[in-house]
Order: C-alpha cells, then structure tokens, then sequence
C-alpha cells in the first residue's frame, strides 16, 4: 500500500512545483530535509550507541539475571506459557527494559531474538501462540520510564526544556500497556471459551 501512496505524493509534489513554478523551492527544500535528517541521524547515533552499550554490558554481566528476577513475578502473570523458558523470559526481560529505557531501536533485535525463542515453543507454528501475541502488544505499547529517543530528537531540534515531555509519557505509556494487556487478555479469555 505505501508503495503505491509514497510515488503517488512525490508525483503530485513535482507536478505542483512545476506547475506554479515553485521549482527552487523544492529543491531547496529538499537539500534542507536532506541536511536535517542526516543532522539527526548523527545525533541520535549516539545515544543509540550508547544504551546498546549499557545493554550489552548488562547482558555480560549478572544484571540482566537480577532484573529477570524482578521482572519474573510480571513475566509469570503476562506470559504463563513461558514459565519454565529461561532463556525467553530472559530475553522478554531484556526487551522489556530497553523499553522502559525508551529504547525502541535497541529493543527490536531484543524483541526478534525473544519471539524466535517463543516460535520454538509454538504448537502451531503458523499461528501465534498467546505469548507471543502478549509480547506484540507489550512491545508496541510498553510503559517508558525514560524517553530516551524522544528526549534526544527533541534536544536535536533545538527545544529549551526537552525533558518536560516525561510525565506526559509516563500517563500516556502507563494508560496504552494497561488498555493493550487488559484488552489483549479479555481476548485470549474469549478465543479459549470458543474453543471449549
């Protein structure tokens, strides 16, 4: 679908441009979002680096064992179907806190390596377990304590204060993963009754 809408808004732009000979407009404006967007790739790398870091050192070390011992209890009551899989909840928890830490770009090879491990205990391999269903939701919809990525972007643009989105995130990242858990475990609850 986007293939089709992306060369559809590109076509319309140049024929505008053409059209009411705004043509050094587009370019201009093209060699500025060019300029910016490398700009922003630059400042986010190294806070990508950064964190990607930390999580690979917590990983080495006994950190990430504590924090699956923390996050266990909450591992156990989301994902009951990976209550004797170490090696998933250790890599659930781990996804888990690059989210928390507003990782999105270093949870998702995370999340990859956590859904593998769950496929191997999938019955039905073309379907997704509900698990790994819990595991989507809670990924896209995870509470984040520190927006890092967000924080970064906006301290990038120039914001004076860009830390003054946290408590917004906070409501916001708390309200959406206890909608999708609540909403995604009524579901799991009726798929199973249907069954029966």
């Amino acid at each position: 679908m986007l293939n089709k809408i992306w060369p559809i808004f590109i076509i319309i732009s140049f024929s505008y441009a053409i059209l009411c000979g705004k043509l050094d407009s587009l370019n201009s404006a093209i060699f500025e979002s060019t300029s910016d967007a490398v700009s922003l790739s630059i400042s986010l790398l190294g806070t990508i680096c950064l964190w990607n870091g930390i999580i690979q050192v917590a990983n080495k070390s006994s950190i990430i064992n504590k924090l699956t011992k923390i996050l266990n209890p909450i591992i156990q009551i989301l994902y009951p179907e990976m209550k004797k899989n170490k090696q998933a909840q250790k890599e659930i928890s781990m996804n888990m806190v690059a989210n928390i830490l507003g990782l999105g770009n270093a949870a998702t090879p995370l999340g990859l390596k956590a859904m593998k491990t769950m496929q191997k205990e999938n019955p039905k391999k073309d379907t997704l377990s509900n698990s790994m269903i819990m595991f989507i939701v809670l990924n896209s919809a995870s509470i984040q304590i520190i927006p890092t990525t967000v924080i970064a972007i906006r301290s990038s643009l120039g914001s004076s204060n860009p830390t003054s989105i946290v408590f917004p995130v906070w409501v916001a990242t708390f309200c959406a993963a206890t909608c999708g858990i609540v909403v995604t475990k009524l579901l799991i609850k009726f798929s199973k009754k249907e069954k029966n």
